[in-house]
């Protein structure tokens, strides 16, 4: 091993395990805070008397314009300078702004409040997806994202749980306000205990499986990197197709909550827990699955299994997200739900891991941010306000079960998404960079 390679902090194997788990956790706030929305919206509602679309501009718009575009040029620095200082800095941002959602009064302050969490949330994914990519090897990459990726459906659990029995017990606002400042505590720990590894230092020829190389690249310019990316058309699909999911996976993930209040009676706790287990035990089990299904089936020349496995996800959740809101008796559901809820989350170790072999490993994090802002202007900023604009415009003939018929109208976007990355399969190997 070289002097360069003993000193790069991959280099230890126990310390890449310790950087994963405490990425995995800030990745965990960033869903809370991003979803704790969601289970709030019927106390925010009684108290602001806000509608189904005002919530919808607050739950996408709000927040997925500054976050998508922000990121970009975010994760051009984060290219050249030290990406555990952005996640920290970021991490501290959207969680101060979380906490203030809580003190405002009106729309438009909690509009700029949850614009703010945005501005946070911005330099969180693209440089973290980054320095997992750094820290493990190719054979284990899938499955360490598909890991950092566990802070979705836990941090949407945890979002649903304490937000709700934290509105149940005390108030909407101190829900915000509690969770925010939690946030804030944990960007000191990130800062001081997790170091930069060598850029790409397992993609470069090495000694053994396990030992990094040295000599970080010179960091990629903004045009260089769009230069490959407009070359490669698998990058356009993979992204479109995950945008599309999204559309539907964040809009249901907002909107679901208020489903079970209007048209199953769910209310307060009993709801809380529901939901957060849907989210906790589907999430978990589609996440981990995807990444190993693809880590399995992706090996040597066989590329295509990256979009392939949740393309065939998708296909299947349709119709048995469908059924689960058909079904009478919630325990039946619930049991429905969990799998599409897995499927409908498989993509996230396979895509984002193909999508860091679209590129060198000096253009990882601007090319993760590429896919981040297509995925989230998209997915966030249309998927959670078309639900709620539906849903109000179906009030007059449906009233109470107006959200039940936009969500099937969701559904569709399942299906657009499954058709693009079957599409994608068949240029991503001679698009792939090993």
């Amino acid at each position: 091993m070289t002097d360069a390679a003993a000193k790069d902090p991959a280099a230890n194997p126990g310390h890449r395990v310790y950087v994963l788990a405490l990425l995995m956790v800030v990745y965990t706030f960033n869903f809370i805070d991003r979803q704790i929305l969601a289970i709030l919206v019927p106390y925010i509602q009684a108290d602001l008397k806000f509608t189904d679309g005002q919530l919808g501009l607050l739950g996408g718009p709000a927040f997925a314009v500054v976050y998508s575009t922000l990121a970009l040029p975010i994760a051009w620095l984060a290219d050249r300078i030290s990406r555990v200082s952005i996640v920290s800095v970021s991490l501290a941002v959207w969680s101060g702004f979380t906490a203030l959602c809580g003190a405002m009064t009106g729309f438009w302050g909690l509009f700029g409040a949850r614009m703010g969490v945005g501005v946070g949330e911005a330099g969180g994914v693209a440089p973290s997806y980054s320095l997992v990519a750094d820290y493990f090897p190719k054979s284990q990459r899938a499955r360490a994202l598909a890991f950092y990726s566990f802070g979705v459906p836990i941090g949407t659990a945890l979002g649903y749980l304490f937000g709700g029995l934290l509105a149940e017990r005390i108030d909407w606002r101190m829900a915000f306000m509690i969770v925010g400042g939690v946030g804030v505590l944990l960007a000191p720990l990130l800062k001081f205990t997790v170091k930069d590894p060598i850029r790409g230092g397992f993609d470069r020829v090495a000694p053994a499986e396990g030992v990094p190389a040295t000599a970080p690249p010179k960091a990629a310019s903004f045009g260089q990197v769009w230069g490959v990316l407009l070359r490669k058309p698998s990058f356009w699909f993979l992204s479109f197709g995950a945008a599309c999911s999204s559309v539907y996976g964040y809009g249901a993930a907002f909107w679901l909550p208020s489903f079970f209040q209007r048209s199953m009676g769910m209310e307060g706790e009993e709801r809380a827990l529901y939901i957060a287990g849907i989210a906790f035990l589907g999430g978990t089990v589609g996440i981990w699955l995807g990444g190993w299904l693809a880590d399995k089936l992706g090996r040597g020349v066989r590329r295509a299994a990256y979009p392939l496995v949740p393309a065939i996800g998708f296909i299947i959740a349709v119709p048995l997200f469908f059924l689960a809101m058909n079904v009478e008796d919630k325990w039946l559901a619930f049991a429905l739900f969990l799998i599409p809820q897995a499927l409908s989350l498989a993509w996230l170790g396979p895509v984002v891991t193909a999508v860091q072999h679209l590129v060198p490993a000096h253009m990882r994090t601007t090319a993760s941010a590429s896919f981040l802002l297509i995925n989230n202007l998209v997915g966030i900023g249309l998927g959670i306000y078309l639900l709620g604009a539906v849903s109000d415009y179906l009030t007059p003939r449906f009233a109470e079960e107006a959200l039940r018929y936009s969500l099937y109208v969701g559904q569709w976007f399942y299906a657009l998404a499954a058709i693009l990355l079957i599409v994608a399969a068949r240029s991503l190997r001679r698009d792939w960079v090993d």
